[in-house]
């Protein structure tokens, strides 16, 4: 009997044995043991590194798009002030304010309108100015007459006002200081 008892001793050790095998392998693992598999990666895995993804790239265009704001509003603030200053040519006629103190520096081709106040013209060789309406030569030192139209066709030539308030319709580049 003591050799059957060692056969029954020996096989059930063998079977307790296999059975910890098996239920090992079957659990698969877990966090602390990961044990990688394609369902994991399908359901788990993936989907995490798509969400972290999707968050980055939505917060980067969001501040794409802050920046392109940022740009465009920039533009939109250089072109206005170019506009205002007359720097960049222009095909119709703006209306320029003056007061006692400023000058405004002509660009060959401005052509200037006096319509409120006085204004004189500033040169460093005559003629100044053009006037288109009578077509004579203004001097340096000359002051504008009311609703006559003036040209510059000799660069450094300035405007000055001689009250308080000035008014002109301006066409062409200028600057105002």
């Amino acid at each position: 009997m003591k050799t059957r008892s060692k056969w029954i001793a020996l096989a059930s050790a063998f079977g307790l044995t296999a059975l910890c095998v098996g239920a090992a392998l079957a659990t698969g693992g877990d966090q602390n043991d990961p044990l990688v598999t394609l369902s994991y990666l399908e359901q788990t895995a993936l989907p995490g590194v798509v969400e972290q993804v999707e968050l980055k790239s939505t917060a980067r265009q969001a501040e794409l798009e802050k920046a392109l704001a940022d740009q465009i509003a920039k533009y939109k603030q250089e072109i206005t002030a170019l506009a205002g200053s007359g720097s960049a040519g222009s095909a119709s006629y703006t209306l320029v304010t003056l007061t006692s103190g400023q000058t405004m520096s002509l660009d060959v081709g401005c052509e200037v309108m006096l319509r409120v106040g006085t204004a004189k013209v500033n040169s460093n060789t005559n003629p100044a100015l053009i006037d288109i309406a009578s077509g004579d030569a203004v001097n340096n030192g000359t002051s504008l007459a009311k609703n006559h139209l003036y040209m510059a066709t000799i660069p450094d030539r300035t405007l000055t006002p001689t009250a308080d308030t000035v008014k002109l319709l301006v066409r062409g580049g200028y600057s105002v200081a």
